[in-house]
């Protein structure tokens, strides 16, 4: 993890003002049902790890010990397990009715082999009849045509610097897919800015049966959105849901 998106306090404070939470958060509130026990892997600033973790057992697991230390501080978190981990080799030698990768996590993993290991923690973790969910954006909707510097600019309120200037910029690399986009911070009191350069996968719907296969993960249904539509190639989503076969 070297990210300055996620590993710089600096960058960190602005996460959870641009990542309110939606229509995830509420499907994933209504998804989790009875499951008595949750592993959130890539649980970033823990905003929804605490949600869950009223009445059930909940670890948290995060590369990033700044995006961490929010999470342990934040109303809910002293209810919650927090672990410092990749989600390609963490092993916690217990098992859970519910594994989620939410928040479009999954695309740090750049390459095959990345991603099969991120899969290996889900299934390693799985209690019998647990379920899995994650998300990854869909290729084919191309949303990173979206992320240039006009039409990804925007304004935050910041509960210290007030109204801060945002904005990205990202180009596509056509023989590997990966994306690389910048995010950039202005603050007009002082002129003062912060960026940071982040690189994501976008792997389509086949490959990733493909490999989620391999990892002994079955997927029972496949959305398109977060308010629960199939997948199609249209949709912008891929949402896998399933079970360890």
């Amino acid at each position: 993890m070297d990210d300055r998106l996620y590993i710089d306090p600096e960058l960190v404070q602005f996460y959870d003002l641009e990542n309110e939470g939606g229509d995830d958060v509420d499907f994933i509130m209504r998804f989790v049902g009875d499951a008595g026990s949750v592993l959130d892997l890539g649980c970033g600033t823990g905003a929804l790890t605490a949600m869950l973790a009223n009445g059930r057992a909940v670890t948290g697991a995060d590369p990033a010990p700044a995006m961490l230390d929010v999470a342990r501080k934040r109303p809910g978190g002293d209810r919650v397990e927090w672990v410092e981990g990749d989600a390609r080799s963490l092993r916690l030698g217990k098992s859970f009715d519910l594994v989620l990768l939410t928040g479009h996590a999954f695309q740090v993993f750049l390459t095959a082999e990345d991603q099969r290991a991120a899969l290996d923690t889900i299934a390693a973790h799985l209690a019998p009849g647990g379920r899995f969910i994650f998300d990854s954006r869909n290729p084919l909707a191309r949303e990173w045509l979206e992320w240039g510097p006009d039409d990804s600019r925007r304004i935050i309120e910041h509960p210290t610097f007030g109204a801060v200037e945002a904005w990205n910029d990202a180009v596509r690399d056509e023989a590997s897919g990966i994306v690389s986009y910048d995010t950039f911070y202005r603050i007009p009191a002082d002129g003062r800015q912060f960026h940071a350069r982040s690189r994501i996968a976008f792997p389509a719907q086949e490959p990733l049966a493909a490999v989620m296969a391999e990892a002994g993960l079955v997927v029972d249904r496949w959305l398109g959105s977060w308010q629960g539509a199939p997948y199609a190639p249209d949709m912008r989503e891929i949402i896998p849901i399933g079970h360890k076969g």
